[in-house]
């Protein structure tokens, strides 16, 4: 594939809106070809870099990450890649914890407005009015 991707075509491609494009482009995680003629033109390596940057939002990379993992060289930079990824396990793996915590507090409101009567207030309305 030579440069001869339009913008839609390479959105379409990618699974991604122009949009979405121009914003990557915008924030520097994607170059911006040179326009020939009226129309810029995308090739091979434009495609890469945006699977890329979705496979890494794919598996908890925030744009900021993507754009510290694009800087990388993939054949020196193994250690801070996996400093990275191992940072990005403790975060996911801190929020798996949260995300338990909050499924156990509203199990407890769902029990306790069970067991309510109907002239008791309800904890689940209650606790959002508090």
């Amino acid at each position: 594939m030579e440069n001869n991707l339009t913008i839609g075509k390479l959105a379409k491609a990618a699974d991604v809106g122009v949009e979405t494009v121009r914003y990557y482009q915008r924030r520097g995680l994607l170059e911006t070809p040179e326009g020939l003629g009226a129309y810029r033109h995308y090739g091979a390596g434009h495609l890469e870099r945006l699977r890329f940057i979705k496979r890494a939002q794919g598996i908890g990379f925030t744009l900021e990450e993507i754009t510290e993992l694009l800087s990388l060289n993939d054949s020196r930079d193994h250690r801070v890649a996996r400093q990275l990824a191992s940072e990005k396990i403790q975060d996911i793996e801190m929020r798996i914890v949260r995300l338990g915590k909050m499924a156990d507090a509203l199990r407890h409101l769902v029990q306790t407005c069970e067991c309510g009567g109907q002239d008791m207030p309800c904890p689940i309305i209650r606790m959002t009015l508090e």
